[in-house]
């Protein structure tokens, strides 16, 4: 069969228009990928922020980050009576170098230091061991403890004026034992104390302080934030607590645990009116109502053991908080999930000491730009910020180090 000239000139205008429809085909699929994909926040460590402390302070374990309505960041850590036990390669006071700053300090948006303060004074039993900072709507700094004798909350004004305490330490030491150990009487039921306090999250619409009470107790409490009368509290599923069930050794492979374990490290309460309570060694968010009405739980990187994989949660500054950030301070990463199905979307982060890295990524918050900020404990001991770069693809479920990309 022969092809005249008319005959081929048509056959390789069918070909260019085939491949130019082809073409159009799929850079139309792209597009449609690309707009019905994925997305989610995308972070940058920003490696300059905050900026040196003064005094040749150091910090010690980094253990709560809150920011205020006036995007201060504020942290507690574990200062010079941690540095004295953990600094092995400091010779503390024989020298210019080091000294442990101290137990609260507050950066502005620039990482300047802007406040600090802390430590035992009249009128108030500072914990023996910091954990967990909140600043409410009213401007209060409220400070939880976890160590041996912890059973009190205490409020301070912004530049470190004691307010109030509620609950006495050492509350639930009963005694000592043969061994001269000290002993303790369960406390989850307790109207007045607490059990070594993880985290407070203060509702300004409501006025209530939730509390993760914590790594004695196995609880949510809910004071009323102006008097610290304890207005209800429950325990995992909404079920009342019950401290006399031996916790055992977290399994993954076993039935969900129907209690708390130690520690209830946050309780959390969203805009549209649920309270996310980590359950840190179960590996699980549980949800609930204000009033304790169990709603949903989803687990986290499940296989975790030792000190478990949901440390920390923060929501996004949309109006609808539509994605929720937990910190995994055994993976070191963070999850970024979507709040309505609790999907993980992405995560970022990796063990390691160089910015955007994690050694015990401790507490998570944010600020009114949708910036996270970070506080490592153990050997991390440090507060990081990374830049919120607007919504983005997601192109891999973990991003590993989020660096800074160059222009």
């Amino acid at each position: 069969m022969k092809w005249n000239r008319f005959q081929a000139g048509g056959a390789l205008l069918v070909l260019f228009v085939a491949l130019g429809v082809g073409q159009f085909a799929v850079q139309k699929i792209a597009v449609a990928q690309t707009r019905g994909g994925v997305q989610a926040p995308r972070f940058e460590v920003d490696p300059f922020w905050p900026k040196p402390l003064p005094n040749h302070w150091l910090l010690g374990n980094a253990i709560g980050v809150w920011v205020d309505e006036r995007d201060q960041v504020w942290i507690v850590h574990r200062g010079s009576a941690t540095l004295a036990a953990n600094e092995k390669a400091l010779e503390l006071k024989a020298g210019d170098c080091c000294a442990g700053a101290p137990g609260v300090l507050a950066f502005d948006r620039q990482g300047n230091l802007i406040h600090n303060w802390g430590g035992p004074g009249p009128g108030y039993d500072w914990p023996t061991s910091n954990h967990g900072i909140f600043v409410d709507h009213t401007g209060m700094v409220w400070i939880g403890g976890n160590g041996p004798g912890d059973s009190q909350i205490m409020k301070f004004t912004q530049d470190g004026k004691f307010v109030a305490q509620y609950g006495k330490p050492n509350a639930r030491q009963t005694g000592k034992n043969a061994e001269g150990q000290p002993t303790f009487t369960p406390g989850s039921s307790d109207p007045a104390n607490f059990g070594r306090v993880a985290k407070i999250f203060v509702d300004p619409k409501a006025n209530e302080a939730y509390i993760a009470d914590g790594y004695f107790n196995r609880r949510v409490a809910v004071l009323d934030a102006g008097t610290g009368k304890m207005k209800r509290f429950w325990g995992a599923y909404g079920k009342p607590p019950d401290d006399t069930v031996p916790l055992g050794t977290y399994d993954p492979a076993a039935p969900p645990f129907p209690h708390f374990r130690n520690p209830v490290h946050c309780a959390d309460l969203s805009h549209d009116g649920f309270v996310y309570v980590c359950d840190r060694v179960n590996d699980r968010i549980q949800v609930f109502r204000p009033d304790g009405t169990f709603v949903k739980e989803v687990f986290i990187a499940k296989n975790t053991k030792a000190s478990g994989s949901v440390w920390d949660v923060a929501f996004s500054k949309d109006p609808q908080q539509r994605f929720l950030y937990v910190a995994d301070g055994i993976n070191d990463r963070i999850y970024i999930l979507q709040r309505d199905t609790m999907q993980i979307l992405t995560s970022f982060g990796d063990g390691g000491r160089q910015p955007g890295q994690f050694y015990g990524v401790h507490s998570i918050a944010v600020d009114s730009q949708g910036n996270l900020y970070t506080t490592e404990t153990w050997e991390g001991k440090r507060l990081q910020k990374f830049v919120n770069k607007g919504l983005a693809p997601v192109t891999s479920l973990h991003q590993g180090t989020v660096w800074p990309r160059t222009p």
